[in-house]
């Protein structure tokens, strides 16, 4: 059996939701990063749509964060992310979804919008989006960041009155988790599910726990939004949980990866 393929960009929070999935259940994976932009036409070919993560399984090309972890609750049921009984089951998955629609695209939508009014946006911007690759590649990416910049700008409607939304709906995030806590700690039950994951995973950005691969420059107002949630029961549960469970990771190095990974040319359209 071959290992299943993540196609993901490292700073990404949707991406970290998938690879704390994969890490949680110990599923041996090979992970591919992708630079944002010049990813569009491999993904686009792949898909036939142009976000990430995707995940390539068992001859399988499945797009979105939540689909991919249902793929591999489906597969892997162990231990699971979902629980058993069909309430605690139906709250989790819709939590996942009010974090992925109410949260994660905001949280985007708001790092972006400070992270491009910052006077140094351009070096910062290359520095974060090429987190874990070399010079040549920083020095490549940081030529193109201006026209990239203003394709995001368009692309995910960032400006002043969508940033100002997005701010709302981060605390508003923060207020949710903290009314759906349980004694337990967790927000379903008694132990981790999907929602505890994808909250977390979604405000890693902004919280920047130990395990988040790659911490947002957050600074000037944003930064200062972010020092008046430090003190949050929210924002102290984010550590908390990724200490608790964010674990080692699964991803396959060297040449094993090499020889498992599917080629480009294999791939389902």
């Amino acid at each position: 059996m071959e290992h299943p393929v993540l196609w993901h960009f490292t700073f990404s929070h949707f991406a970290e939701k998938v690879r704390w999935a994969l890490d949680f259940k110990r599923i041996p994976h090979v992970r591919r990063a992708l630079l944002p932009g010049p990813h569009y036409p491999l993904v686009f070919w792949m898909t036939g749509q142009p976000t990430l993560p995707v995940l390539s399984i068992d001859g399988e090309t499945i797009a979105d964060s939540t689909r991919i972890i249902a793929a591999l609750e489906g597969r892997w049921p162990d231990p699971p992310l979902y629980p058993t009984e069909p309430a605690d089951r139906q709250r989790a998955v819709d939590l996942e979804e009010f974090f992925d629609e109410e949260l994660g695209h905001y949280l985007r939508r708001f790092l972006m919008y400070h992270g491009f009014e910052a006077p140094d946006s351009t070096a910062r911007g290359a520095a974060f989006f090429t987190s874990g690759r070399g010079p040549a590649a920083r020095l490549f990416f940081r030529s193109l960041f201006p026209g990239i910049q203003a394709f995001l700008r368009w692309r995910f409607d960032i400006n002043s009155e969508t940033g100002e939304v997005a701010r709302t709906k981060i605390a508003a995030a923060f207020d949710r988790i903290e009314a759906e806590l349980q004694p337990s700690g967790y927000l379903v039950g008694d132990r981790f599910s999907v929602a505890d994951l994808t909250a977390a995973a979604l405000l890693a950005p902004l919280v920047a726990p130990p395990g988040y691969p790659v911490a947002a420059p957050i600074l000037g107002p944003a930064g200062e939004f972010r020092d008046a949630l430090a003190a949050r029961v929210a924002f102290r549960w984010v550590g908390e949980m990724y200490r608790r469970h964010r674990g080692t990771s699964a991803e396959v190095r060297g040449p094993a990866a090499v020889q498992r990974a599917r080629p480009l040319h294999s791939l389902p359209r």
